[in-house]
């Protein structure tokens, strides 16, 4: 019974994994793509929750870096990570670990959504400063304000739009479909 348990874990993992992939490639060309990446994250991260919903995220980042053609635009490979969208892809990561941090202990509607929030919060940052360093502007001052200008302020009201789909979907999808892990 536990070489099936693992074995149907893996299986969701890696579904989720391309579940992600499959949100990277819907995309809204943009200097910052408008993708369905961030959707596809907190879905993974709420359906298989905190440990298997990171697992995902760094499968689909590992699987980009390795040159596979998972982030947006069919892109993948080190040089994407060090583009200037870099910092948030590996920021998914991050927001991934948050999101498990806070729904360790309690995982209810709220927390999923508080940690959504936070994770995402968490993405921006680290994608901003990656811009902000990397290119936006040798005055860091105004590289910072140019990344949330160019980076964040558009996608606020989408992403938080898609974190209420992601709760939303992963709800009905958990009522109609039996997931064992």
């Amino acid at each position: 019974m536990k070489k099936r348990s693992r074995a149907l874990s893996l299986a969701y993992t890696a579904l989720g994994a391309v579940l992600i992939c499959l949100g990277g490639w819907i995309s809204v060309p943009s200097p910052i793509p408008f993708t369905l990446q961030t959707l596809a994250i907190f879905l993974v991260l709420c359906l298989l929750g905190g440990a298997r919903g990171f697992t995902a995220v760094l499968l689909y980042v590992a699987m980009g870096a390795l040159g596979l053609p998972v982030f947006s635009g069919f892109r993948g490979g080190a040089g994407v990570l060090l583009g200037a969208t870099g910092g948030y892809i590996t920021g998914f990561l991050a927001a991934a670990l948050v999101f498990w941090a806070v729904t360790a202990r309690r995982d209810s509607r709220a927390a999923r959504m508080v940690a959504m929030a936070a994770g995402l919060l968490v993405c921006y940052a680290a994608g901003s400063l990656w811009y902000a360093f990397g290119y936006a502007s040798s005055d860091i001052g105004a590289g910072v304000a140019a990344s949330l200008m160019q980076c964040v302020l558009p996608f606020v009201i989408p992403d938080a739009l898609k974190l209420v789909c992601a709760l939303l979907l992963a709800e009905m999808i958990k009522r109609r479909v039996r997931i064992k892990l």
